[in-house]
């Protein structure tokens, strides 16, 4: 029987649950899984689209830094838009503005119309993330939530990380439009899907309101410092086109804004992204465990790609089969995961996994001149296996901790911190990469043995941070058992 098309939420049972909403977590699944590889494809067709468009380096940058930015403005309002709106109205306004986007990036004759693509495909991903989280956890009861959640981190993690590899074969054949045109019908038969699958199984409030002072704030914060943080290896490199030091201070003082103003509305429950889900002790505990391992994972995306081209000297294709391993790995690992946290719980697999992935980052601090292409794939295996047994236990822990209605404001928090997490971590590599790189070469070495120290020094801050973190894996614990609203009630 098909779920009711009110807003009103189903009384779903444990065991029907999955498979009466088996297609429309499966949609919108494959629906996330193509707007968030979509974020890491411009990485490799850059060079491409630079010669094509006769543009500098510097202003490709922007397909990236563009998307980025968009993701921080947007992400945060997503909590408004599913208290407010019903999912499908969500779905679709998401999916459209992604496949729009698409097809003026596939059509586009210049840089312009490319960076306008880029931006309005934004907008849609940075819905989309929160709109599965919600969407999971208002329709799967806590005792599969693990199962689907390890389907999600096939999304959240794998997604990017073969980004790169996608785009790759793509360029191998075609031009780089070809990757908007691949990546265009996919999105057209997801619409045309979830006009079948999509219901409004969330609850809504009529009475949530806007707070139009919150948007531009958090638009200077967020989007603020990740500009800062991807402008920081450009400045350390003496290429940043503003101080790093001006987008750093305004996003921090608008950040501090932001969050004054959200603790000040929320006592009415008119709050734009509700704060009051960091009252729960397991939710903060997993976020920040979250923003150190997308740290590690983006910066290490970042990093070994440059160290593989520029010290070791493979090709880009190269990099790209070399780097998938990893990806599928992590994804295979996904629903094995996801059962184990249903069964025992997050501890038996966050330590661990905290552990092999700060190893594996160590590992990374012994790459070389002469290091083997089987030594990378191994190390890069193992960093994929840590954070393959940490992202689905903390994600579900975070998300599965809240009641019912901060649903939407968890999942919008969480998504943001992601995106500033990635932002961070990939400056915090390259910047001790080029610093150290610059300092090696003004001492007389050569520039692939510079740039060889460069990458080390970045991998060994990485592993330190890991292993500080490995500290505060031994205190995440499984939710407690919800009751009717979701989860146990947050403090007021």
């Amino acid at each position: 029987m098909p779920l009711s098309d009110t807003a009103s939420t189903p009384t779903l049972s444990s065991e029907s649950a999955p498979r009466r909403t088996g297609p429309v977590i499966a949609l919108l699944v494959v629906a996330a899984f193509v707007v968030i590889l979509n974020e890491t494809t411009m990485s490799v067709a850059l060079t491409d689209i630079v010669a094509d468009l006769g543009i500098t380096v510097a202003t490709g940058q922007w397909l990236t830094t563009g998307f980025l930015l968009t993701m921080a403005v947007v992400i945060p309002l997503t909590g408004f838009l599913l208290e407010r709106f019903p999912l499908r109205t969500v779905f679709f306004t998401a999916m459209s503005l992604f496949a729009a986007g698409t097809l003026i990036a596939a059509l586009a004759p210049d840089f312009g119309f490319l960076l306008a693509g880029r931006i309005v495909q934004a907008s849609g991903t940075a819905i989309m993330m929160p709109l599965l989280f919600t969407t999971v956890l208002n329709i799967v009861p806590p005792s599969h939530r693990g199962r689907m959640m390890g389907t999600i981190t096939v999304v959240i993690a794998v997604a990017p990380a073969i980004g790169p590899t996608v785009s790759g074969l793509i360029l191998s054949t075609l031009t780089w439009h070809a990757i908007f045109w691949v990546m265009l019908p996919i999105a057209l038969i997801a619409i045309a899907l979830g006009a079948v699958w999509v219901k409004n199984v969330t609850e809504t409030r009529a009475d949530a309101r806007f707070d139009v002072l919150s948007v531009p704030l958090s638009a200077l914060g967020f989007g603020g410092l990740i500009y800062a943080f991807s402008a920081i290896g450009e400045s350390a490199s003496g290429h940043a086109p503003i101080p790093v030091a001006i987008p750093l201070a305004v996003g921090a003082v608008a950040l501090v804004l932001f969050v004054l103003r959200q603790l000040h509305l929320q006592k009415t429950d008119s709050a734009l992204l509700d704060l009051r889900t960091f009252q729960t002790r397991t939710f903060s505990l997993a976020v920040v465990l979250v923003v150190v391992v997308f740290a590690a994972l983006f910066g290490s995306i970042v990093l070994l790609p440059i160290y593989l081209q520029q010290v070791l000297g493979l090709d880009v294709l190269g990099i790209g089969l070399m780097l998938l391993p990893g990806g599928i790995l992590m994804g295979v690992m996904a629903p094995f995961v996801g059962n184990a946290f249903d069964r025992f719980g997050p501890t038996p697999l966050v330590i661990p996994g905290m552990i092999i992935a700060a190893a594996a980052l160590w590992g990374m601090t012994l790459f070389d001149l002469n290091t083997g292409v089987p030594f990378v794939i191994a190390v890069h295996l193992a960093l994929n296996l840590g954070l393959g047994l940490t992202f689905t236990p903390l994600l579900t822990s975070a998300l599965g901790s809240l009641p019912r209605r901060f649903y939407p404001y968890g999942s919008a928090t969480v998504g943001t911190l992601q995106q500033v997490a990635g932002a961070a971590g990939t400056a915090l590599f390259v910047t001790i990469m080029t610093v150290t790189t610059a300092a090696r070469m003004a001492d007389g070495s050569g520039e692939v043995l510079a740039k060889a120290d460069g990458v080390h020094a970045a991998f060994v801050v990485g592993a330190i941070v890991a292993t500080a973190a490995v500290g505060l894996a031994l205190f995440v614990r499984k939710p407690a058992e919800t009751d009717a609203d979701g989860a146990p009630a947050l403090a007021h």
